[in-house]
């Protein structure tokens, strides 16, 4: 890299902080960093719809054909640390083995480095040479390549969705700030007539009059104060519930692989978001209003008694308007770091209670614990940082308030001697400036909390603007309810895939390759195969939880994309490996807490998954409270209360995936053959031989395709077989 290839003639671009959202994109955060600073305003949402990404993540050999695309040229260089300085930045290194930064900039005996995970970083080089591994990808512009805007612009209507009765609410608080601010503007006046004409004049009669006056004055205002407190209450409480409402409920219509890619206390931590916002916004926005107002009226009002002690407290204004512009960005990354380390915090602890058991039983106590606390160190310490910034920046201000006060006294004292104010016309002047002093600073103050507010827009953002899926947009109630009730009746469908190919991301290997199979209706099939042959994938398929990129589903001839996934949903039901129970009764979890629940259907569906009579042992019976963790269930009473919860659900497909693999061999058989009494087909994921005998067909699958369709019988004399090869 020669001296030219340092100077910088992109007209003040900087290196973004791009934190990833998902678990497994930290390569394409990096390169989303690299191409604003080259002139592209982009975000992970743009690029993740174009470069899809597996959740396994990403090697350099990927992240360099999506550059390539990006028309961004490339170089990959193993180098040892001291060589850093030579590479053309910003570049991209590999990281801890399994994770990618953006090396900024390269200083005396330090680095400085974008990462993902944590935001801006500034390291010794001792510290980098624990993590970076040697392996380093420098990036730039090739010849096609044209600065432009795409990324997503976040609204507030697409966040806050339809908040009923928000505009009439709003224009009552309106009308009761109105009224205060009036009456903040009059009660200077006070001060002034009582000095410059009681005072003067001795007139006893005319202070009573102006006491009273004003005291009736101030208990309007009190009045007026709290019925726009009790408003404001009333909105904050109705407008938040159903904002709430919105994000809880579109994040239920989202694709199960927003779910699979992101920790948990990161979605947690993003719905908390709504909390941040609602409150900058219902508290801000009706007090800029007035703000800017009584601003504009104080600021008349002061020129009027005083120009030069007016320009003094504008001039003091404006100096702390810079002060708190250049205190916004240290304090925007400061505060996003912070989310980012709390959620990691939050994931953890969250993770750590979930798996308690196996922490206990392997004797991990003492590393979980010195995990967390080094994740909640890391989080207390980002808090810290606002902390410090906001302690210093309060100083300043003190100082900055304070000194200038000094100053308009001192000049106005003046003024008074040279005869140019009388000390009622100095009172009433500093009350309107204390005004003036505090409202441009609050609304200065609420205009950078607005700007800051877009960091947990953005956050907001990535759960609220993913787009839910199309097909359960498309049915309507109507629709829905006609799905429920069709449940009762008729056959099972027969369904037919045809050539299906699916990947997790475009340079992966194909999961599904080309697997074309047909299922009769009422048929029991059982699909079999090594672990990672696609078998979960192709249940997902059926699901509708993924779509193929190539082929189709039909059920009874109709492609699934035109029945729609929620209607097809109805009358399919599935028994998962990681599926989960919900605080609640037993008969709760078996009908899946229906609104009217079917209590003889409940217990005949317990009957048929051979879980009746364990539940009549129980003292509660039905009523025993279970739930995802806490549950007095045992491994294969678990299994078969999902399989209740299943067949509740009158299913015209039941999808089993090793669901009886925690039953004993005569409890599965007398599962079985309840469920064969039953109109429904059967799709089964299993390898036990019992399992397999007790289906019509059984499907071998083999790095994505079938390679045995068949009788059981004749699986295992092909097994036999085959065992017998050389």
């Amino acid at each position: 890299m020669t001296w030219t290839d340092r100077l910088s003639f992109g007209l003040g671009r900087t290196l973004p902080v791009i934190l990833q959202t998902e678990a497994a994109e930290c390569g394409l955060a990096c390169l989303a960093m690299v191409l604003n600073r080259h002139g592209v305003v982009t975000d992970l949402a743009a690029l993740r719809t174009r470069h899809a990404i597996s959740l396994t993540g990403v090697t350099l050999a990927t992240l360099t054909d999506i550059a390539q695309r990006e028309q961004l040229g490339t170089r990959g260089l193993r180098l040892e640390l001291d060589e850093l300085a030579q590479l053309r930045l910003p570049a991209i290194l590999h990281w801890d083995l399994n994770h990618f930064v953006v090396l900024k900039s390269v200083g005396n005996g330090h680095v400085v480095i974008h990462d993902p995970a944590f935001g801006e970083r500034r390291m010794s080089l001792e510290d980098t040479s624990r993590h970076f591994t040697g392996v380093a990808l420098e990036v730039w512009p090739n010849p096609g390549f044209a600065p432009r805007e795409e990324k997503t612009r976040v609204r507030l209507t697409q966040l806050i969705g339809q908040v009923a009765g928000f505009w009439p609410s709003l224009a009552q608080v309106l009308l009761l700030s109105l009224a205060l601010e009036v009456f903040g503007l009059v009660s200077p006046l006070f001060m002034q007539w009582v000095l410059d004409h009681v005072v003067v004049s001795r007139d006893t009669q005319l202070l009573t009059t102006l006491a009273l006056g004003f005291g009736l004055l101030m208990l309007v205002q009190q009045a007026t104060s709290l019925l726009r407190s009790w408003v404001l209450m009333v909105i904050n409480t109705s407008i938040g519930l159903q904002w709430k409402a919105n994000v809880f409920a579109h994040m239920t219509r989202l694709p199960l692989s927003y779910f699979q890619n992101r920790h948990l206390g990161d979605i947690v931590s993003r719905t908390g978001s709504v909390d941040e916002i609602q409150r900058t916004l219902t508290s801000a926005f009706v007090e800029s209003l007035f703000d800017g107002l009584l601003v504009i009226l104080t600021l008349v009002l002061m020129f009027i008694y005083s120009p030069a002690l007016a320009w003094v407290s504008l001039i003091a204004v404006t100096v702390y308007l810079a002060m708190r512009l250049l205190w916004y960005r240290p304090l925007y990354a400061a505060s996003e770091e912070t989310l980012v380390r709390d959620a990691n915090q939050s994931s953890h602890f969250l993770e750590t209670i979930r798996g308690m058991r196996a922490i206990q039983l392997f004797g991990r106590q003492i590393q979980r614990q010195s995990a967390w606390q080094t994740l909640m160190v890391s989080a207390t310490n980002a808090r810290l940082k606002v902390q410090k910034l906001q302690i210093l920046y309060g100083l300043l201000r003190g100082l900055l308030s304070g000194g200038f006060m000094v100053l308009i006294i001192w000049l106005g004292a003046r003024q008074i001697i040279a005869t140019e104010l009388t000390v009622g016309m100095l009172m009433a002047f500093l009350a309107y400036r204390a005004q003036f002093d505090s409202r441009i600073t609050a609304l200065i103050d609420k205009a950078i909390d607005l700007k800051m507010l877009r960091l947990h827009a953005e956050r907001l953002a990535d759960l609220v603007l993913t787009p839910a899926m199309p097909q359960a947009q498309r049915l309507g109630a109507r629709d829905l309810a006609a799905a429920q009730a069709g449940n009762d009746a008729g056959p099972s469908p027969a369904l037919r895939l045809e050539g299906l190919r699916y990947r997790y991301a475009d340079q992966a290997p194909w999961v599904i390759d080309g697997l074309s199979l047909d299922i009769a209706a009422g048929e029991v099939v059982a699909i079999t195969g090594r672990s990672g042959c696609g078998k979960t994938t192709l249940i997902n398929l059926l699901l509708g939880t993924y779509a193929p990129i190539e082929g189709q589903i039909r059920a009874d001839g109709v492609p699934l994309a035109q029945i729609g996934i929620e209607r097809w949903r109805q009358g399919v039901a599935t028994v998962m490996q990681d599926d989960t129970l919900f605080a609640g009764s037993i008969s709760d979890n078996i009908c899946f807490f229906d609104a009217q629940p079917d209590l003889e259907w409940v217990v005949e569906c317990a009957d048929m998954a051979a879980l009746h009579d364990d539940i009549e042992t129980m003292p509660m019976g039905y009523q025993t409270l279970v739930g995802d963790m806490g549950t007095v269930l045992s491994g294969g009473q678990k299994q078969r209360l999902l399989l209740a919860r299943a067949l509740y659900k009158r299913p015209k497909v039941l999808i089993l995936d090793e669901a009886t693999s925690h039953l004993d061999i005569e409890s599965e058989a007398r599962v079985n053959a309840a469920i064969a009494a039953l109109p429904v087909s059967r799709i089964v994921i299993a390898h036990r031989p019992e399992t397999l005998r007790s289906a019509q067909r059984v499907v071998e699958m083999q790095a994505g395709r079938v390679v045995f369709d068949g009788t059981p019988q004749g699986y295992f004399e092909h097994v036999a077989e085959r065992a017998r090869r050389p």
